[in-house]
């Protein structure tokens, strides 16, 4: 595949991130479609030649092209790279599926647990795909607006087969995006998703204005509970200390950047979580993937004290507050 310049990726998800991983395609001399499930945000894409709602000032290059039916998309190109919201991701598989040629590849670059099952994506994926296709996932340490403005970067792209793995980072990899591959799928899915419940608590310390000291205590410890559920679940342990684990972890957890870190912020200077998500105005999968996380930890009999604490303070009403003193009077131990 790395010969297959000029030809046509799909990105479905026309969101910040989306719409960044298309303006990456675009300069690797793909021809990116946008769809989104906005029909009137995804023609406001094709009027304006920017996403002016969640990265404007980016114009796009006339080989960006957007769509509106995904049937007419899964007639134009064959190799799919899915970046909506996890809530979105089986019904969008289920939507493309009947639609999908036989040489399709699919790809996503969606962070999260899917809400309710708890289950990763990768499974889900398999569920509605029937296994029939090549796949990958794509994560690491990457803020959309960054990405979209080509500034240097890296990732991690994640297969079961070496070699899909590597047609897929072929899509992503320049001069400014450097990419590893991986066959360490659930681990680079964990990664993903677990380092945004991290961000949400080390947005609450810095919003109780507790000091650097305290938000490199949550974010180390936030890795070994990462790593700890992680490993239970089947990734590797080398894989978190990597790009998708601590790589994205600390970008997440310490700029302002990160919607999820934003939450806590929020939440730790006294403000509802209502409002602070209607002010996003994007997802922040942080307070989803802490409901599935909380509850993977006690199905799996997996030790996360600060992934409990996010959770309480998101769905059972505990001030912030006396989330950090739960953490600091838990039972001493060695590290």
């Amino acid at each position: 595949m790395l010969s297959e310049k000029k030809i046509s990726i799909a990105v479905l998800g026309a969101g910040s991130w989306g719409t960044a991983l298309a303006l990456l395609l675009a300069r690797n001399g793909y021809t990116p479609i946008i769809w989104g499930n906005d029909e009137p945000q995804v023609l406001r894409l094709e009027r304006e030649r920017q996403n002016s709602i969640f990265l404007p000032g980016i114009s796009f290059p006339p080989i960006v092209h957007v769509e509106t039916s995904l049937d007419q998309l899964a007639k134009s190109a064959t190799h799919m790279l899915i970046a909506v919201p996890s809530h979105a991701f089986r019904v969008t598989l289920k939507h493309l599926r009947p639609l999908l040629a036989r040489d399709s590849v699919l790809a996503w670059a969606t962070k999260g647990l899917e809400p309710g099952s708890g289950k990763l994506l990768s499974e889900v994926m398999a569920e509605e795909s029937g296994g029939a296709y090549p796949s990958a996932v794509i994560s690491g340490p990457t803020f959309a607006r960054e990405v979209a403005l080509d500034l240097p970067t890296a990732m991690t792209v994640a297969s079961e087969n070496r070699s899909t793995a590597e047609s897929v980072a072929v899509w992503l990899r320049n001069d400014r995006m450097r990419v590893y591959t991986s066959l360490d799928v659930a681990g680079v899915q964990l990664g993903g998703a677990i380092k945004n419940v991290m961000a949400i608590a080390a947005g609450i310390s810095d919003g109780l204005g507790f000091g650097a000291n305290a938000r490199a205590a949550l974010i180390t410890r936030g890795l070994a509970e990462l790593t700890r559920l992680g490993v239970t679940m089947g990734g590797q342990k080398e894989t978190f200390m990597g790009l998708a684990g601590a790589g994205d972890l600390i970008l997440t957890c310490t700029d302002n950047t990160s919607r999820n870190r934003r939450v806590g912020l929020g939440l730790g200077q006294g403000r509802g979580l209502a409002e602070i998500l209607t002010e996003l105005g994007q997802e922040a999968e942080g307070v989803a993937t802490a409901r599935e996380l909380y509850r993977l930890a006690g199905k799996l009999n997996v030790e996360m004290p600060i992934t409990e604490q996010v959770y309480r303070v998101l769905f059972e009403g505990l001030s912030p507050r006396a989330a950090v003193e739960a953490l600091l009077r838990r039972e001493p131990k060695q590290e």
